[in-house]
């Protein structure tokens, strides 16, 4: 009998952690969130500064791009949304260029076609001279976008990216970054929830995002 009330106490407790987990709405530190060690300045005020760690070439950054777009234009006036193009390896450097290229131009229009480009249209854009023939295709002033691509302050914003990184430590993406406290992600549910789409990991992530934001009154 004590045999099967230990069994049964197990089972019942092994449904309480799976429902824990599988609370977006009501996330748990350590479980669907992370905490960082060591809190990082923002400077957004009184606004909950979002930062959205991505890379152009990873397909899960892809899938969650629409969804985060969504999620900051409900958010309103709540929340500042800012892309951090990451640089893992020296490779990156071209497109972390691109995306800080297209925010000093205040074409950021284009930032949903730089992923379809290459993830609908399987074009690549790695390399400097993909991505001036691609802008070229849109329009886009070369001369003006050649010269902000290769500015000091496109540069020195990448060089930055490093610190960034290393301060959140972020070895995945996408990754999200809220109030500069927190950090949760697909991946970071997906331990938790699993075998769920990707679609829904993306929504899921989205309401822990919520209660992230909610946080800061």
């Amino acid at each position: 009998m004590r045999l099967l009330q230990r069994l049964f106490l197990i089972a019942s407790f092994g449904l309480i952690a799976s429902s824990v987990a599988a609370a977006p709405n009501a996330p748990v530190e350590g479980v669907e969130y992370q905490r960082l060690q060591q809190a990082q300045p923002t400077d957004t005020g009184k606004k909950v500064e979002v930062l959205e760690f991505f890379w152009y070439n990873c397909p899960h950054c892809h899938e969650f791009e629409p969804h985060l777009a969504e999620w900051s234009k409900k958010q309103g006036e709540r929340i500042v949304l800012k892309r951090v193009p990451v640089g893992f390896r020296d490779s990156f450097v071209p497109q972390q260029k691109l995306y800080y290229t297209l925010e000093a131009m205040n074409r950021l229009d284009l930032h949903k076609e730089v992923f379809d480009t290459i993830h609908v249209k399987r074009q690549k854009l790695d390399r400097e001279e993909q991505i001036m023939a691609f802008i070229e295709r849109q329009g886009v002033d070369m001369k003006k976008f050649t010269d902000t691509f290769n500015s000091f302050t496109v540069q020195s914003k990448v060089n930055r990216v490093r610190q960034l990184q290393d301060a959140y430590r972020i070895n995945g993406v996408p990754t999200v970054a809220i109030d500069g406290q927190y950090l949760t992600s697909p991946s970071i549910l997906g331990e938790q929830l699993r075998g769920l789409s990707e679609d829904a990991l993306n929504r899921a992530t989205l309401q822990v995002m919520d209660a992230l934001v909610a946080k800061k009154k």
